[in-house]
C-alpha cells in the first residue's frame, strides 16, 4: 500500500529508457526491407512450413516498421516541423497503414513491400531536410 501511495503517477515512455534523442527513419527502412524480402522469397518457395514461417517473420518485422515510424512520427517531429511540412501527418499515416493489415503486414505482394518502402523514403528525405535546417 505504501508503494501504491509514494509511487509515481505519471509514466513516461520512450524509444529507449532515457530520450536520448537518436532517431532515424533507417530503422523502419531496414525492417521494410526485411519484409520485401521476405515476400519476394515466399513468392519463390512451394513449402508450406516455409511459407507458414515467412508469414509470421513478416508479420513481426511490419510490426517494427510500424514502431519505429510511430516514434518518429510522435517523438522526433514537432509542431515547426509539421508546420513546415503539412503533408507529413498524411504521409506517416499512409506509412503505417502501408506497414499494418491492409498493406505489406496483410499481404504477400513484393509490391506492397515497395510501396511501403517508397514511402519512408519520403519520410526519410523530409527527415534529413530537418536535421540540416
Amino acid at each position: 500500500m505504501l508503494s501504491r501511495i509514494l509511487g509515481p503517477r505519471l509514466e513516461a515512455t520512450a524509444h529507449c529508457d532515457l530520450p536520448c534523442g537518436v532517431y532515424d527513419p533507417a530503422q523502419a527502412r531496414i525492417e521494410a526491407e526485411s519484409v520485401k524480402a521476405i515476400q519476394e522469397k515466399y513468392q519463390g518457395n512451394e513449402d508450406p512450413e516455409f511459407r507458414a514461417r515467412a508469414i509470421q517473420i513478416k508479420e513481426q518485422r511490419a510490426e517494427l516498421v510500424k514502431h519505429h515510424l510511430w516514434v518518429l512520427w510522435t517523438d522526433y517531429f514537432k509542431a515547426p516541423h509539421f508546420e513546415k511540412y503539412p503533408e507529413l501527418h498524411t504521409l506517416f499515416n499512409k506509412a503505417t497503414k502501408a506497414a499494418g493489415a491492409s498493406g505489406a503486414k496483410g499481404s504477400m505482394d513484393p509490391a506492397k513491400g515497395q510501396e511501403l518502402l517508397d514511402l519512408i523514403a519520403e519520410i526519410d528525405k523530409i527527415f534529413w531536410e530537418t536535421k540540416a535546417a
